[in-house]
């Protein structure tokens, strides 16, 4: 069975395009994707990702139970701060990439991806079984979960929230109330653009929804999961499923610096150290000439070189740049420099690309 969001007749009403994402009826767009991506890149943009899993940890255990379970460090977090981290199995294979918001002493929020929500929470059961004293409780259908996002995203909700928006850092979380609702604000996103990610009850979703579209006026802009996916791809930010898999460790996925093996034991610490020095392949930054945009799953070749070296992971024509970008995994021992030259094969024709360092896109602050 399909699931749908709180918002599911809001996007209906907007004349959305519909796809199955993650087990969710989500939007893919209301009209034109690059008009959407524009949006956010220069005004504001809004977004429903209620279809994300919202995860209750509470206990006196709590913060030692995630500094175990994640590999970051949890316990460095102080109440109001966020943090981005992973969980893997204990074969080292990513689960899931995750944020974690710390609440309170001892109460996390964990925001997990739609897609592994399940296996997130499968997890964290089995290692439960250790004797920690922490309670998980599964919230994802008690909240509504809207982003929005671009450089006139906090003028546009400081118009309807009762909090100096500027006091709140990125990556961190804090109370307000909406419009009358209380609800978390969130500075924290998807695309590469400053903005806020507002955890509301479900039963308020609708009307916060609406009163965001109201007071933003035509500077906001409904979008869909396809200017979600080029605006992450520009400021090169993992996919699930694309970047990151059971296959591609976190090292090969470049997120080395994610892990705290300086935090002491954790599950995962041994196998995670023999990973770091054990890379099969690289994720890199490549950039092309012309229109022709190398997609997911396309393979890179050397110039002339008659075997693949390894396949884009996720590739589009750039809105913002103009040109092609992509995120490829490729082979590590090769170990490319920036501006090594390749080629992608684009449905037959080899394209050239050229290797750059990620992001592509990154806002001015």
């Amino acid at each position: 069975m399909v699931l749908t969001t709180p918002l599911n007749e809001e996007h209906v009403a907007l004349g959305a395009s519909f796809t199955d994402f993650g087990g969710w009826n989500m939007p893919v767009r209301y009209g034109s994707d690059l008009a959407e991506h524009h949006a956010v890149r220069t005004s504001a943009g809004l977004f429903d990702i209620s279809h994300m899993g919202e995860l209750r940890l509470r206990g006196p255990e709590a913060t030692k139970f995630l500094d175990q379970v994640l590999v970051s460090n949890i316990a460095i977090l102080k109440i109001g701060q966020a943090k981005y981290s992973l969980i893997c199995s204990m074969d080292g294979s990513v689960i899931d990439d995750l944020i974690v918001y710390k609440l309170a002493e001892d109460d996390y929020l964990v925001v997990a991806n739609a897609s592994n929500r399940h296996a997130v929470i499968t997890a964290m059961q089995d290692l439960m079984d250790y004797g920690f004293k922490v309670e998980l409780e599964d919230q994802t259908e008690d909240w509504g979960l809207i982003a929005i996002q671009g450089p006139k995203a906090a003028g546009i909700l400081q118009r309807v929230v009762d909090v100096d928006l500027s006091t709140l850092k990125y990556y961190s979380i804090a109370e307000a109330t909406l419009d009358g609702v209380k609800v978390y604000l969130a500075r924290t996103g998807y695309t590469g653009e400053d903005g806020f990610e507002i955890f509301v009850p479900e039963a308020a979703s609708v009307s916060t929804w609406r009163k965001l579209l109201e007071v933003g006026g035509e500077e906001l802009m409904p979008c869909g999961l396809a200017s979600r996916d080029t605006l992450r791809l520009e400021a090169g930010m993992p996919l699930y499923g694309h970047e990151l898999s059971r296959e591609i460790t976190i090292f090969e996925a470049g997120l080395g610096r994610v892990v705290a093996f300086d935090k002491g034991e954790f599950f995962t610490r041994t196998i995670l150290f023999k990973q770091a020095s054990q890379l099969k392949h690289k994720l890199y930054g490549l950039v092309g000439d012309g229109k022709r945009a190398a997609r997911a799953d396309y393979e890179i070749y050397l110039p002339g070189g008659s075997e693949p070296i390894g396949k884009v992971t996720s590739g589009a024509l750039s809105p913002t740049l103009g040109y092609p970008i992509a995120m490829a995994m490729l082979r590590a021992d090769l170990d490319l420099p920036i501006d090594s030259e390749l080629e992608a094969d684009v449905r037959g024709t080899r394209v050239p690309y050229k290797v750059v360092k990620l992001p592509f896109y990154k806002r001015e602050r």
